[in-house]
């Protein structure tokens, strides 16, 4: 992994995006918040997060509420030391109530290749059970299932 650091170029930007949809698809946070700096600053939405604990308070809140999170990511553009994202997730509240949040992401990423900012732009579609387009199994995406564009998302 030692070769997903800056500067970036397309396969290396395109694999740490897919390995940071492989890493949120585990909903592990103690696991997701090791790809982040130790003093890493975050937006989602409009809640401010600063540092791996408060990554790890936060993706618990998140999992708790946001059931069968399955999310996609898909590459927007980099630079040498940036990578903008946008994703879709699909979850379902506790009362069975379906969502689809779409949003883009905007990284960018320390020397050793860790995350020291994240940016979110979130907005959460509700959607009937029946229109859901995510099916596979909780965890990671399987290779050969859709990405965004061709699920015309």
């Amino acid at each position: 992994m030692s070769s997903l650091v800056p500067p970036f170029t397309l396969e290396t930007a395109t694999r740490k995006v897919r390995l940071a949809e492989d890493g949120w698809n585990s909903r592990d946070p103690e696991r997701v918040s090791l790809v982040y700096t130790p003093d890493s600053r975050w937006r989602n939405r409009a809640e401010f997060v600063n540092g791996r604990a408060e990554i790890v308070a936060f993706l618990t809140r998140k999992w708790a509420k946001e059931l069968d999170y399955r999310l996609i990511k898909e590459i927007w553009a980099f630079t040498n030391d940036r990578i903008a994202v946008r994703f879709a997730y699909e979850w379902h509240d506790d009362s069975g109530n379906w969502f689809r949040s779409y949003g883009n992401e905007n990284w960018e990423f320390d020397a050793a290749g860790l995350m020291q900012r994240r940016f979110a732009c979130i907005n959460d579609l509700p959607i009937r059970e029946s229109e859901r387009k995510y099916h596979w199994p909780l965890g990671r995406r399987p290779d050969d299932h859709p990405g965004l564009t061709e699920l015309g998302l």
